[in-house]
C-alpha cells in the first residue's frame, strides 16, 4: 500500500481507516472531506444532499473525531452552533438543543438510544446534530434536536487492522483496534474494540470503560445487503458533581474540592445491544430498509452532593441517592424511499413506520443520616471533606454514618409505540423543491409503583400527529434558501418514562413547534456556507391554582440565528467556524438555564509539509443561568482554547499531540443546579500514535 497525503482532508483529519486505503480510497475521502464530510446526511433517510435539506444541521466523521483527539460527545458539542453541552448529574450526556435540554434525543443508527449513559465514539463512522423538532422522522422528543450516531460497518472486497493507542497528561489511556476481514467475495468481518482508562484533574476520579463491536455484511445479491452487529458495553465511573456557588456565581477557591463521598459516587453500565439491518433495491425508483434494534441494560447511579453551601460558616450540606434502571429496548422499523415523476412534477417519498416496546423498571433509594435521621447532613468544608465510605465527621465534630435505606420511589414500566409517517420531496421545478410530511404516534405507557406505601398502577395513551413543511428555492445549483416548520410533542411521562404520579397522567404531552428560515452556499468544491434564523416555542398544560379541575397553558420560546462556515482557503488550509445567538424566556419573562446569548468556535488547521501538519481552535460561550429563576446564580463566559500537531512517521504511522486548555483557563462550562457547577478541565494534551499493519 501507498500511503500519500493529496490534501489537508487527508493530513489533518486522517483517520485509521485512511491507512488501509488504497490510493482509489484516499482520493473519495478526499473528495468527501471537501464536502462538508459526506454529501448527505444519514439521518435524514433520503438521498438528499444536504444543500436541499430545509433544516439546520451538522456532521463530525470518523476522521475528524480522530485529528482532533475527540474522546466524548460534549467535545464534539464543544464545536456545534446551536447547542451546548449540560452537566448530566455526572453520569450521563446531557446536550442542550437550542435552549431545550435533553438527557434521551439520542439514536444509534436512526435508532432511540435513550439510556443514560456517556457515549463512546471508538465505533463511529460519523456524528449527526440536527437542530428543532424532529418528531416526522425520529417520533417524541427531539424537542430541539437529535444527535444521531452512525456506526462502522463491515467492508466487502477490502482488508485492514488499524490501531489508536493514546494517554494523557492527567494519567489516562485510551487503545482502539479497528479491523476488517474479507470473508469472500460477498461478504465481510469488522471488530472495533476498546479499552479505555479515564482520569482528569479532580480528586478521587477513577473509571474505565470496555467495549467491543463485532459486525457483519452480507451481501445476498446485487439488490440485497444485510448488515448484523453486537455490541458489549461495560462502563464505570466517578461521579462528581462539582462545586457550589456564592454571590451569584461558583466559588474559584473550590475548584479542587470533590463535594462527595470518594467511595459512593460512581456508575456502573453493562449493555449487551444487537442490530440487523436488511437493505433491498426493488428497481432503480423503489428501495426499501429493514431495521431491528435490541438493547438490554444494567445501569447503577450512586451519588452524594452539595445540596446546600453555608457562605459565613464554610458548611456544606450533603444529599444523595442511589438510583438503579433495567431497560429492554426492542425497536422494529422499516421504510420505503420511491421516486417517481407526475408530468413534470418529480417526487421523492418516503414511507416508514415503527414499532417499540420498552420494559424499565428503575428505583431509588435516599440515604439515612443516623445524626438527623433524613437525607442530609453538614460538613466543615475542607480537601477532602470528612466524609467517605458513608462515614464521616459532620460540622459539629460528632461521627456520623449513613445508609441507603430510605425507599425514595420504585417503578416498572411497560411501554408501547407504533408509529408510521410519510413525506413528499416534491420537485416543482430545477429552482423549487417542497417537503411535506406528517407523522402518526400512538404512545402506550403503563407504569406500576411498586413502593409498598403506594402500589398503585398508571396508564395513559397519547396520539398524535405531527407535520413537517419546507419550502427550498435554489436560484443557482449551489444557492439553496429555505423555509420550515416542524412539531414534535414528548408526553408528560417524560424522557425516562415514569413520571405520571399526581396529576400528571391526566396532562396531554408538551408541544413543540418549530419555525425557521436558512441559506446554504457551496462557493465551490471546498467551502461552503450555511446560515439560519428559527423560533422554537413550547407548550405545556399545567393544573391551575386557582381552580383544580381546570388547566393552564405554560409557554416558553427561544429564538435566535446560527452561522456555520467550513472548506478550505487553500489547498492546505482548512477550517471550520460557528456562531450562535440564541434568546429564550418562559412565560414569566424569566430567562432559560444553560442559554448563553453568545457562543462561537473556530478550527483551523495547516499542512506545513507532506509529513507535518498543525491546528488550533477556540470555543467562547457567554454567561448563562444556572436555573430559570429570576435569582439564579451566573455561569460566566468563557474563551478556551485548543491546538493539535501531527507527524507522519512512516506510511503506515503517525504521532498525533492534541492540548485542550492550552491556555489553562478556569471555566465552568455547565451545572445541574445552584450547587453542582461543573470544573472545566485545566490544560491538559493527549499523545496518540494511530497506525495501521
Amino acid at each position: 500500500m501507498e500511503f500519500k497525503l493529496t490534501s489537508i482532508a487527508a493530513a489533518i483529519i486522517l483517520s485509521p481507516a485512511t491507512f488501509a486505503a488504497d490510493m482509489e480510497d484516499i482520493e473519495r475521502l478526499t473528495v468527501k472531506g471537501k464536502y462538508l464530510s459526506v454529501n448527505q446526511s444519514n439521518s435524514i433517510k433520503s438521498p438528499t444532499p444536504i444543500i436541499d435539506v430545509p433544516q439546520s444541521l451538522s456532521i463530525i466523521t470518523a476522521e475528524e473525531i480522530t485529528a482532533r483527539g475527540i474522546t466524548s460527545i460534549g467535545q464534539i458539542i464543544d464545536y456545534a452552533p446551536g447547542v451546548n453541552t449540560s452537566q448530566g448529574e455526572g453520569h450521563r450526556d446531557a446536550v442542550v438543543f437550542r435552549g431545550v435540554r435533553s438527557t434521551a434525543d439520542f439514536y444509534l443508527d436512526g435508532n432511540r438510544d435513550d439510556v443514560q449513559y456517556y457515549r463512546a465514539l471508538y465505533n463511529v463512522e460519523q456524528v449527526e446534530i440536527l437542530r428543532g423538532p424532529n418528531a416526522l422522522l425520529f417520533g417524541r422528543g427531539g424537542t430541539g434536536g437529535i444527535l444521531n450516531r452512525v456506526s462502522k460497518k463491515a467492508k466487502t472486497s477490502d482488508k485492514f487492522v488499524n490501531y489508536n493507542v493514546s494517554a494523557n497528561t492527567f494519567g489516562a489511556y485510551n487503545l482502539q483496534l479497528d479491523t476488517n476481514v474479507d470473508t469472500g467475495d460477498k461478504s465481510a468481518l469488522r471488530i472495533n474494540a476498546m479499552y479505555e482508562s479515564l482520569d482528569n484533574h479532580r480528586d478521587f476520579f477513577y473509571g474505565d470503560r470496555y467495549g467491543f463491536n463485532p459486525t457483519a455484511r452480507f451481501e445476498l445479491s446485487d439488490d440485497t445487503i444485510v448488515d448484523v452487529s453486537y455490541e458489549y458495553i461495560d462502563h464505570e465511573r466517578f461521579i462528581d458533581r462539582g462545586v457550589p456557588t456564592a454571590n451569584g456565581e461558583p466559588v474559584e477557591a473550590f475548584e479542587e474540592i470533590v463535594f462527595g463521598d470518594p467511595d459512593n459516587n460512581y456508575q456502573t453500565l453493562g449493555a449487551d445491544v444487537f442490530r440487523a439491518n436488511v437493505e433491498h433495491t426493488f428497481s432503480d425508483n423503489l428501495k426499501g430498509n429493514f431495521n431491528a434494534f435490541y438493547g438490554d441494560y444494567d445501569k447503577v447511579y450512586s451519588t452524594f452532593y452539595a445540596a446546600g453551601y453555608n457562605a459565613e460558616t464554610e458548611q456544606v450540606t450533603l444529599d444523595g441517592y442511589v438510583d438503579t434502571t433495567q431497560r429492554e429496548n426492542m425497536i422494529l422499523s422499516s421504510n420505503l424511499v420511491g421516486e417517481f415523476e407526475t408530468g413534470s412534477i418529480g417526487h421523492t417519498v418516503i414511507f416508514g413506520g415503527e414499532v417499540i416496546n420498552t420494559k424499565s423498571n428503575q428505583d431509588r433509594y435516599n440515604p439515612v443520616f443516623d445524626s438527623t435521621d433524613g437525607d442530609r447532613e453538614t460538613f466543615n468544608i475542607s480537601r477532602p471533606l470528612s466524609f467517605r465510605g458513608l462515614t464521616g465527621t459532620n460540622a459539629e465534630g460528632v461521627t456520623v454514618t449513613a445508609d441507603f435505606s430510605d425507599l425514595n420511589d420504585d417503578t416498572h414500566v411497560d411501554l408501547d409505540v407504533y408509529s408510521f409517517y410519510v413525506q413528499d420531496e416534491i420537485a416543482l421545478s430545477d429552482n423549487f423543491d417542497l417537503v411535506l410530511g406528517a407523522r402518526f404516534d400512538s404512545f402506550d405507557i403503563e407504569v406500576f409503583n411498586a413502593d409498598p406505601e403506594v402500589l398503585e398502577t398508571r396508564s395513559r395513551k397519547d396520539e398524535e400527529v405531527s407535520p413537517r413543511a419546507g419550502l427550498v428555492y435554489k436560484p443557482q445549483k449551489n444557492i439553496s434558501i429555505y423555509a420550515s416548520y416542524s412539531e414534535s410533542f414528548l408526553p408528560r411521562s417524560g424522557e425516562q418514562y415514569a413520571n405520571i404520579n399526581g396529576d400528571a397522567n391526566a396532562l396531554d404531552p408538551d408541544t413543540f413547534t418549530n419555525q425557521e428560515i436558512g441559506v446554504k452556499w457551496d462557493f465551490n468544491d471546498s467551502m461552503s456556507f450555511t446560515a439560519a434564523i428559527f423560533e422554537n416555542e413550547q407548550t405545556s398544560l399545567d393544573n391551575d391554582p386557582n381552580d383544580p379541575e381546570s388547566f393552564v397553558e405554560v409557554d416558553s420560546d427561544v429564538s435566535g440565528f446560527e452561522l456555520q462556515l467550513q472548506g478550505y482557503i487553500t489547498d492546505k488550509w482548512y477550517i471550520t467556524a460557528n456562531y450562535s445567538n440564541l434568546d429564550g424566556e418562559n412565560a414569566s419573562g424569566v430567562e432559560l438555564r444553560e442559554l448563553p446569548e453568545n457562543t462561537m468556535s473556530v478550527w483551523t488547521t495547516y499542512e506545513v509539509n507532506e509529513v507535518f501538519g498543525f491546528g488550533i481552535g477556540a470555543t467562547y460561550q457567554d454567561e448563562s443561568k444556572v436555573s430559570t429563576s429570576a435569582t439564579s446564580p451566573v455561569l460566566p463566559s468563557y474563551t478556551r482554547v485548543d491546538a493539535s500537531a501531527y507527524y507522519t512517521l512512516s506510511d503506515k504511522m503517525r504521532l498525533q499531540l492534541n492540548v485542550e486548555n492550552l491556555t489553562d483557563t478556569l471555566y465552568f462550562p455547565n451545572a445541574h443546579s445552584t450547587h453542582q457547577v461543573t470544573v472545566g478541565a485545566p490544560i491538559n494534551a493527549r499523545l496518540s500514535l494511530i497506525g495501521s499493519f
